[in-house]
């Protein structure tokens, strides 16, 4: 029989972990809200838990309300992504918009020794404050942390899962490439938005995630996007790194990706499978280095692999639209940091992160973005503390470290950005290249600092 508890005035089940439990009932009576960090990965995702017969919505809201309430509720020493996550929660169970007696809520816990794992915990404990202790908190994990009576990941539904992030990965990567040039405004999107709901109905009806219809989809995609009628031009690649959550989150961000293309830029932001099979990879590593199972160790292997093939699958049909530029392979990426930084090094984005911004630079993207959260002291390690190194392998590397936390104002962080554009574009002009139709950021920069060179003092203030 399973334990009861009061929480909140409200009788509650508790799980076998002893928090309230997301029993089966409630997969017919309760909405489950999940972050939204990635929106066309998490679309798609939030659609195979759909298809299973789970109530789930997105959450949007992104007032400065939300903020607010993470302040209120999550301890400020905390990283800034927890503080968004837990105060985006719990400002819509109190907006009105859901009934929180049939509303239960879903976060990611990877494991490891990235304070992400804890999030979970912080969740509840701010819950509880709030007088919310009564509604569930799902478990989205593949480390058997935690679990739930009435929420359960199958094989297929992973397999769905993983599908999906492949084919987010695909057309967030395709629609940076084209949303810059396109002749008629709101095509690319459209195109997003149809090719979203054609996929999710495939998934739906247990098509689309095996890799022998996988390769058909994938082509779909790319000439999808391969038709839409775009007006190429000269302007500045600017490539957006960081700690997972706020390098995709528009809300984690203060929508970077739409303020750079507001600067007449081409954004490139790193896939979400290149940091699935990271993940996966630092398991082996774990047993390279310090030994572990046999049986462990393979059984890893054999999902590496599987995530390695979806990878290939993509690269190689990107490979038929010449007009598009292939990401690099997650091997190749891990390749360009041997010697540079260690494979042990997996807290929060490890040495991914410095690996993605040697990619970009070598794909053509100098001029990066690192997203860099309040509170994430791996990813100012990785990220902020490699510029140097970096610029020392390729002089081409412009980068900019950009704090976001509560205090950070806004108008700082795009003026920041605004400097590293300045360089970017001085660089270009150094270099014969044609100048883009906006330059904003440089005739700013010069009208505030009469006579300065605009290189110099960019690189003054990074």
């Amino acid at each position: 029989m399973k334990k009861k508890a009061v929480i909140n005035s409200r009788e509650v089940t508790l799980n076998k972990y002893g928090n309230v439990d997301f029993t089966p009932q409630m997969k017919k009576t309760h909405t489950i809200l999940i972050p939204n960090m990635a929106p066309i990965h998490f679309t798609l995702l939030k659609n195979v838990f759909v298809s299973y017969g789970y109530k789930v919505e997105l959450l949007t809201n992104s007032s400065r309300a939300v903020v607010d309430e993470g302040l209120k509720y999550v301890h400020n020493d905390t990283c800034y992504p927890a503080l968004l996550v837990i105060g985006q929660m719990i400002d819509a169970l109190g907006s009105g918009k859901y009934d929180p007696e049939r509303t239960a809520l879903m976060i990611t816990q990877t494991g490891g020794g990235c304070r992400a794992s804890n999030y979970i915990h912080l969740l509840r404990k701010a819950l509880v404050k709030a007088g919310y202790g009564y509604v569930p908190v799902i478990s989205l994990n593949l480390s058997g942390l935690e679990g739930c009576s009435g929420f359960h990941l199958t094989l297929p539904m992973i397999r769905k899962l993983v599908a999906g992030v492949v084919y987010g990965d695909m057309m967030m990567l395709l629609r940076n490439q084209v949303l810059p040039y396109e002749v008629n405004a709101g095509e690319t999107d459209a195109a997003v938005e149809r090719l979203v709901a054609e996929l999710s109905a495939e998934l739906a009806k247990n098509r689309g995630y095996k890799l022998g219809e996988f390769a058909p989809n994938l082509e779909r995609i790319a000439a999808e996007f391969a038709k839409i009628p775009v007006r190429h031009r000269d302007i500045t690649r600017v490539g957006v790194v960081g700690e997972i959550y706020v390098k995709y989150s528009s809300l984690g961000n203060n929508n970077l990706e739409d303020f750079l293309r507001s600067q007449d830029c081409e954004v490139m932001v790193p896939g979400l499978l290149s940091f699935l099979l990271f993940k996966v990879d630092n398991r082996l590593e774990d047993i390279k280095l310090y030994g572990g199972s046999k049986i462990k160790y393979a059984v890893v292997l054999a999902l590496y692999k599987y995530l390695t093939k979806m990878e290939r699958v993509m690269l190689d049909t990107l490979e038929k639209f010449p007009q598009f530029k292939l990401p690099a392979s997650y091997e190749h990426k891990k390749s360009l940091v041997s010697g540079v930084i260690g494979y042990g090094s997996k807290m929060g984005e490890g040495w991914l992160l410095t690996a993605e911004m040697l990619e970009l630079v070598e794909a053509g993207y100098p001029n990066i973005v690192c997203t860099q959260p309040f509170g994430c002291l791996p990813n100012h390690i990785v990220g902020k503390g490699m510029v140097r190194k970096i610029r020392q392998i390729d002089p081409r590397a412009n980068i900019v470290p950009i704090d976001y936390d509560p205090g950070a104002t806004r108008v700082n962080q795009e003026n920041r950005i605004k400097l590293m554009l300045a360089v970017a574009r001085e660089q270009e002009r150094s270099q014969g290249a044609e100048p883009s139709p906006a330059r904003e950021a440089e005739s700013e920069l010069r009208t505030a600092i009469p006579g300065a060179p605009a290189a110099s003092v960019a690189q003054s203030a990074v």
